[in-house]
């Protein structure tokens, strides 16, 4: 029975596959749109020149910072991240629907078995004296069913699941750059806090020791009550900005400890035990990588999710197309039948059949017509979205390098303006040592010393800022995967 199925099989596969071989695929083949792109990527800007080496990104752009405590960061929030295990299971979700919708393009096979009891009627008006009162037939069989693909419908389907599965890899790709930009960025912000923290309580000792001063010169009466007041009230000042700062720092620490993927008990309790140092010790690369070829940044994952939306718009074109035209099937079945189990698969009880079916569309009130348009519609919209993706990768490029330029102007004015007044600082208070200035100099000095390192540090965290953002403006170097 088996070698006599598979010659049957055989002969309806054989069928089939002539057909579809000799049949045809409708819709649009997928061409890449044509876009007017630079050469390379690279921005001249009018307020500072940008420096740069001409080279490509690494895939770890993270480690540009050259600091082991980050990249550790990265590589957590990488591995735990809760937003990413979420698109991991899309991506599984996405390759089984693929794998679903390719299955169409193959026969089913499956088989069938049963068992049938059944007693006649004495008094029925069919009944004859030699009918058998009670019978019993068993049944099995083999069944195929096969929608022969002759005008390309599943395989046009297939590439549609195919490009939405990649579009879902590439967005799994684009999340991946996203939180690991974020882990940095939340982890440069953190350190600038802390340097705010640590700069603040220098103001603070510095503002304590000049009240402290007061209080024995006051005491001693040497020191008016106003100029003690002063000074207290100068101290209290600093005193008040330190709870805004610890504040902000809690919140950016939590914030962090949501993107690294910790547990709800570990966000209220847990403290990122990073180096004490703080900002000052990552260091920003000096140069950029600029001259990159354009290619890349079609590379880039919202790209690359982009065009294949647009992919699987296209070939869904032809699924529409293909419904105008009749739909062809084969069935078969090949088994036995007897009313005694053991002659079931005896040659005498061999049962088959095998059949062809044409179905075609006559009238629907335009909803073929309407499927179809609808189809191009969507491609249209995807085409649009695609350009747009493009051009705006290049104007996140061209932003991020314009920001970096600004940044590290500012950032080098910054640190010498904090110089500057550490100096001025010095020399206000040598000179009130000697009675030749106010004490209200050294308190302005103070001031000017705390907001300038402040500013500083700000200046040095959105250069480093702009560096990350750079680096996922152009989209790492992650390579799309075929399945």
């Amino acid at each position: 029975m088996n070698k006599i199925f598979a010659q049957f099989n055989a002969a309806v596969v054989g069928a089939a596959l002539t057909l579809t071989i000799s049949g045809c695929t409708f819709g649009p083949d997928y061409v890449r749109p044509k876009l007017e792109l630079p050469a390379s990527v690279t921005v001249v800007t009018q307020s500072a020149a940008v420096p740069t080496v001409a080279s490509t990104p690494p895939p770890n752009w993270w480690q540009v910072f050259q600091d082991a405590y980050l990249d550790k960061l990265v590589n957590e929030a990488l591995a735990n991240n809760h937003n990413l295990r979420a698109a991991a299971a899309r991506v599984t979700e996405a390759d089984t629907q693929f794998k679903v919708v390719k299955s169409d393009e193959l026969p089913i096979i499956y088989a069938t078995a049963g068992r049938n009891r059944s007693r006649n009627s004495e008094k029925s008006s069919n009944f004859q004296t030699n009918m058998p009162l009670e019978t019993t037939t068993n049944r099995a069989s083999l069944n195929v069913s096969w929608e022969i693909d002759f005008w390309g419908k599943f395989r046009r389907a297939t590439e549609a699941a195919r490009a939405d599965l990649l579009s879902i890899e590439a967005n799994q790709d684009a999340l991946r750059l996203s939180i690991a930009s974020q882990t940095a960025q939340g982890y440069l912000a953190l350190c600038s806090l802390d340097a705010q923290l640590a700069a603040t309580q220098l103001g603070l000792r510095r503002a304590k020791e000049g009240f402290e001063m007061q209080k024995k010169r006051f005491d001693a009466g040497v020191a008016s009550e106003f100029e003690y007041r002063q000074r207290e009230a100068e101290y209290d000042a600093t005193l008040a900005q330190l709870p805004a700062v610890e504040e902000a720092r809690g919140r950016q620490e939590r914030a962090l400890l949501v993107l690294l993927g910790r547990t709800p008990k570990a966000i209220l309790g847990d403290k990122l035990a990073r180096p004490d140092a703080g900002i000052n010790t990552i260091k920003a690369p000096q140069a950029l990588p600029v001259g990159i070829s354009s290619a890349l940044m079609l590379n880039r994952p919202d790209v690359r999710e982009a065009e294949q939306k647009l992919v699987a718009t296209n070939a869904r074109i032809g699924v529409a197309r293909a419904a105008y035209f009749p739909s062809i099937s084969l069935t078969g079945d090949y088994g036995g039948e007897s009313a005694s189990l053991s002659d079931l698969f005896s040659g005498s009880a061999r049962t088959w059949q095998f059949a062809g079916n044409l179905t075609q569309a006559l009238w629907g009130s335009g909803r073929l017509n309407n499927q179809a348009a609808a189809s191009e519609a969507r491609n249209e919209q995807a085409l649009q979205n695609y350009r747009s993706t493009v051009s705006n990768a290049f104007r996140e490029v061209a932003d991020a390098l314009g920001a970096y330029a600004k940044s590290r102007t500012v950032a080098d004015a910054e640190t010498r303006r904090q110089a500057s007044l550490h100096k001025t600082w010095e020399l206000a208070k040598l000179r009130f040592d000697r009675g030749v200035s106010s004490q209200l100099d050294v308190i302005d000095a103070e001031r000017g010393l705390l907001l300038a390192e402040f500013d500083r540090i700000a200046a040095d965290r959105d250069l480093k800022l702009a560096v990350a953002d750079f680096y996922r403006a152009l989209g790492g170097t992650t390579q799309a995967s075929n399945p």
